[in-house]
């Protein structure tokens, strides 16, 4: 299979199909793990206390209902622009897409926020507190818009080692406690005590409001379905990546929240920045904490690289959909990189890094992003009297369903989220409103519209 596609409409170069089958997989995992699991531990660890693992092992859940439509979505409209095509194509509301496109991108360039905040906390105070952490963020976000210039497979290769010593870091954690299971350390009650006092609603709300914040690690294979046309083979190799990638990652997270808590005082772990950290000083075992610490910095350092990747991609898929102008698509000819979406998405993220703290950008990202699964998972339903000619996969009906409605009630005040949350999202939101109807008056003095449903590209 040739990995050189043609021109796409326009005149501009195609994306490069350079990520096969095991280079999707670990992308798919990189993408997943980092920043969530790495910085928000503790956050969630103070919204439920001891019974920490509860929330991950629901947000695994709700991440593999979810998946399950994306695969099947990817495989049946193997294109860059991810939930804004599969929204369009099942509502053909054009106004409905836009926003759907740019809550993702929103989520996306939160989420590096949050990873430029978790690289300048904790984590990097084992070494110095010299440099502004606001500085030290916002040089991160630019030296990952450089790495992104230089072209996906560089990106996805930098992914690959990223990937690799973020697992590694994480099977550290693992070995600790399996070490202090072995040694009989830790405190085994606190598995089952939780935070919230009282029963019934109080508890209701405190673990949805930690499975809400928690699913922010979960986040990331939605992310991966802006790379199909960079993939080689995508109706085939996405559901196998997606499925091992949520499987992994989910059964990871799950281990790791038993451990911290079965180490660390949920207290400890909710007053740190870095709290696998506390977890490794706890553990027992003589690993130095800077090197763990280092550990930390590159696993942050590859989710905000892989989130700059995905908004800039998801900018020229809208672009060559005229949902945003075609100049957003505009490709770097050498390079054959989306250099004006890059350049755009990092601004923006430069912008978020100084709105807020970890866990309110890690809530913000969750809460966009289950507002679009929720869309995501009616869209593969209503998308099944739409026939392709190729195979795909198709999952059980079932579970559509209740993603939808699992992602709803997570996206709800059920949850108990902070107020800035929702002002933040309702901020962002209405940015996209502004910059719809500014591209609508432009197209309109153009003799042109938003098409009705994307056009295909062949």
């Amino acid at each position: 299979m040739s990995t050189t596609a043609e021109p796409v409409d326009g005149g501009e170069p195609a994306l490069k199909r350079a990520i096969g089958p095991k280079l999707l997989i670990l992308f798919v995992i990189g993408d997943i793990l980092g920043t969530g699991i790495y910085a928000t531990t503790g956050s969630v660890a103070g919204k439920v206390g001891g019974a920490l693992w509860l929330p991950f092992a629901i947000g695994f859940a709700v991440a593999l209902l979810t998946a399950a439509s994306y695969v099947e979505l990817v495989g049946k409209y193997p294109k860059a622009a991810g939930a804004a095509l599969y929204t369009q194509k099942a509502f053909k509301v054009p106004f409905l897409t836009f926003i759907i496109a740019f809550m993702v991108m929103c989520s996306g360039l939160s989420s590096a926020s949050a990873a430029a905040r978790a690289f300048s906390g904790d984590y990097l105070g084992e070494f110095t507190d010299a440099v502004p952490p606001t500085l030290i963020a916002i040089l991160f976000i630019l030296a990952l818009a450089t790495l992104n210039l230089r072209g996906v497979s560089e990106s996805v290769k930098a992914n690959v080692v990223l990937t690799l010593v973020e697992l590694t870091g994480l099977t550290i954690i693992l070995v600790i406690g399996a070490y202090a299971v072995l040694s009989g350390e830790g405190e085994p009650s606190r598995l089952g005590d939780f935070q919230a006092t009282g029963t019934g609603y109080a508890l209701l709300t405190s673990v949805l409001g930690a499975t809400a914040l928690g699913f922010f690690a979960f986040v990331g294979f939605e992310d991966s379905v802006n790379m199909a046309e960079e993939t080689q083979d995508p109706a085939r190799t996405f559901p196998r990546a997606i499925f091992i990638g949520v499987g992994v990652t989910g059964t990871i997270y799950v281990l790791v929240a038993l451990i911290s808590s079965l180490l660390v005082d949920y207290r400890v772990l909710e007053g740190s920045s870095g709290p696998l950290l506390e977890v490794v000083k706890a553990g027992g075992l003589d690993f130095p904490p800077k090197l763990f610490a280092l550990i930390a910095l590159f696993a942050v350092t590859n989710s905000a690289l892989i989130n700059i990747m995905m908004a800039s991609r998801l900018c020229y898929g809208m672009a060559n959909e005229r949902i945003l102008p075609r100049a957003m698509g505009k490709v770097l000819p050498r390079r054959r990189t989306p250099v004006v979406g890059i350049v755009f998405v990092s601004l923006l993220a430069i912008g978020l890094v100084s709105t807020g703290e970890i866990e309110g950008l890690g809530d913000t990202t969750s809460f966009l992003l289950l507002c679009v699964f929720a869309v995501v998972n009616v869209a593969v339903l209503v998308l099944r009297k739409d026939r392709v000619e190729h195979h795909h996969f198709r999952t059980p009906t079932i579970l559509p369903v209740l993603g939808a409605i699992s992602a709803l009630v997570l996206a709800s005040p059920l949850a108990d989220r902070s107020s800035d949350v929702y002002i933040r999202a309702a901020v962002l939101v209405a940015l996209g409103v502004v910059l719809w109807a500014v591209n609508k008056l432009v197209l309109r003095a153009r003799g042109e519209d938003t098409p009705a449903s994307p056009a295909p590209r062949q």
